[in-house]
């Protein structure tokens, strides 16, 4: 293969600009802004259940459509241009969050999924790409690139935008209310710029036998099916979807619900949104030195690690009461989330056909974005069910721990094991 470092920093890039999205507006300052600015009168638990019913909802319909449409951008080369689609989407719902008034919380729960939709449907063919920009005994790098510029990317906008919270005189703002509607803006725009590398330098990989329009779709559909049967034939790729969707719930409801959890507990939102701040800048060496680890030791030896670190955070979640135990809290998960979630991406990718990496990639991301359907909502439901938001936090150890016994199974030979079997 014909390695263009050009081609892997731009596709890198992509995760720098979204990733403003996933700091700023997802784990950020919506949840903040929800509970203090739009949901205005209501309850802290019913807050929560709002928050939670919007990101599972998102979460959702990206499960419905990611494996179709990641057949269809195999099927008619057509990767790049719903990426772009996508891309477009979550940028335009971010923007629009900043015109939302006080106490419409329905509104604004609604441009957040659809920024959710916009996001995660990117994500689908971002990571699908990947395949064609470098070679297989560097994606854990690379992958592991990607995640680090994500962080430091995220985290430096992030931190641009918390000042402007903190001091939104120096800015020559009204109030954290201005500070936070204008975060939103910058948020929109970070993500267009930064996103502009990949959609002039990183190219659509060759399709044999194209396919356009509605015969984009038939065929895209058939080859769906035809997954379905190759999932059940390629055992390593059934039990790392299955053990990839436990693992990743308990991830993805820490990173999303982490600062409502600290609100609840009666943290300072300033506090919190400081503590985030740490997680990403933690985050940037720490994936890169997962990329290197996973080079060493094995993307699974290194995946379960993770896992292992993340069943102690639940634990110390549970128990946690002071701001300063949140920032313990906030290092330790800067230290393996970026980790576990590029070497998944650049495991999976060994066990997976090149050609059908966009429809395959959509069953995985379909599978993340599974989990957090089930993990947010069951966090918000225990909540409003038992008025305490310390007993959902266990129920994450059991996912980690069933995730992690069945990665075990995984053969680590990558691509090796992903042959069918006879």
């Amino acid at each position: 293969m014909d390695i263009d470092k050009r081609r892997i920093w731009a596709w890198a890039l992509y995760d720098w600009a979204n990733s403003a999205f996933a700091t700023t507006v997802l784990a950020g300052f919506f949840p903040i802004f929800f509970k203090q600015y739009w949901s205005q009168g209501l309850s802290a638990t019913q807050s929560t259940f709002h928050l939670g019913l919007a990101n599972g909802m998102a979460s959702l319909l990206v499960v419905v459509l990611a494996p179709v449409l990641g057949a269809i951008g195999d099927r008619g080369g057509l990767r790049k241009r719903l990426l772009v689609f996508f891309a477009f989407l979550g940028i335009l719902m971010t923007a629009a969050l900043s015109w939302v008034g006080q106490g419409q919380w329905l509104l604004a729960a609604a441009l957040f999924s659809g920024g959710i939709i916009g996001f995660s449907g990117s994500i689908v063919f971002y990571d699908a790409l990947i395949v064609g920009i470098c070679r297989d005994r560097d994606r854990d790098r690379v992958s592991a690139l990607g995640y680090g510029l994500g962080y430091i990317g995220g985290g430096l906008l992030f931190a641009v935008n918390v000042w402007m919270t903190l001091s939104p005189a120096t800015f020559g703002l009204a109030g954290k209310v201005e500070a936070v509607q204008l975060s939103f803006v910058m948020v929109a725009l970070w993500w267009l710029l930064f996103s502009l590398p990949l959609f002039w330098l990183v190219e659509e990989p060759p399709v044999a036998n194209p396919v356009a329009g509605w015969a984009a779709v038939r065929a895209g559909l058939g080859q769906l099916r035809e997954t379905l049967g190759h999932i059940r034939q390629r055992r390593e790729v059934f039990w790392f979807l299955l053990a990839y969707w436990l693992y990743i719930d308990a991830v993805d409801t820490i990173i999303r619900m982490a600062v409502d959890y600290g609100m609840a507990l009666g943290f300072d939102s300033d506090s919190l949104i400081v503590a985030l701040l740490i997680t990403q800048f933690v985050g940037f060496p720490a994936a890169l030195l997962y990329g290197w680890l996973g080079s060493r030791i094995g993307a699974k030896a290194g995946i379960l690690i993770a896992i292992a670190v993340y069943i102690g955070v639940s634990f110390y979640a549970y128990f946690m009461d002071s701001e300063r135990e949140f920032y313990v809290l906030a290092v330790v998960v800067g230290l393996v989330q970026g980790g576990i979630q590029a070497l998944s991406r650049a495991f999976y990718s060994r066990l997976i056909p090149p050609e059908r990496a966009g429809e395959f990639f959509g069953f995985y991301n379909m599978l993340g974005k599974f989990a957090a359907v089930i993990g947010p909502v069951l966090v918000g439901w225990v909540a409003l069910l038992s008025g305490s938001s310390r007993y959902g936090i266990l129920s994450l150890v059991v996912l980690l721990v069933a995730g992690g016994l069945i990665l075990l199974r995984v053969d680590s030979r990558g691509g090796k094991a992903a042959q069918p079997e006879s």
